[in-house]
């Protein structure tokens, strides 16, 4: 097996190629990449603030090696949307005051972001099943749930108007 590899990331939306190591997470590339969006919290998966979506699929990215994402589809928070095109999540969470300091707040985007995908109508249950695996120690929830509440009836309304 090799010691690195080239790999071809797609970032939101745009192709880059790095050598890697094996050992090396996507979390760790991400970053060098210069993707700070995505937070580096715990390093083994319990906090969930580096959650990305590969291929639409919300990951933790320290777990997850970046030779497993070559040649995939890497979305962040920054690739949701940005201050002149906001996405309903972030805007939602803005409104609903979802993020206090704020550290946690592009991994409960991401898998918020899978969630409504998966289910655009959620329970409060459903809600607190899909980020269980994103911790926050400023906001208590409630707030969150809410903005992912408010953010799921925006994209319904959305969609019925297309």
């Amino acid at each position: 097996m090799p010691s690195k590899k080239v790999v071809t990331l797609h970032v939101n939306g745009e192709a880059r190629e790095i050598t890697v190591p094996a050992h090396r997470t996507l979390l760790e590339v991400l970053r060098e990449l210069g993707h700070v969006e995505v937070k580096c919290g715990c390093e083994k998966g319990d906090c969930g603030a580096c959650a990305v979506l590969l291929d639409g699929e919300a990951v933790d990215s320290c777990l997850t090696l970046a030779w497993r994402a070559d040649g995939r589809a890497v979305t962040t928070v920054t690739g949701l949307g940005g201050p002149d095109d906001v996405h309903p999540l972030q805007a939602a969470f803005i409104e609903h005051g979802g993020a206090q300091c704020g550290y946690c707040t592009p991994g409960m985007i991401m898998a918020a972001k899978a969630l409504l995908d998966e289910d655009p109508s959620p329970t409060t249950e459903d809600i607190k099943r899909g980020l269980s695996g994103n911790l926050c120690r400023c906001t208590g929830y409630t707030r969150i749930f809410s903005a992912i509440h408010s953010a799921a009836r925006t994209l319904r309304e959305q969609r019925d108007v297309v």
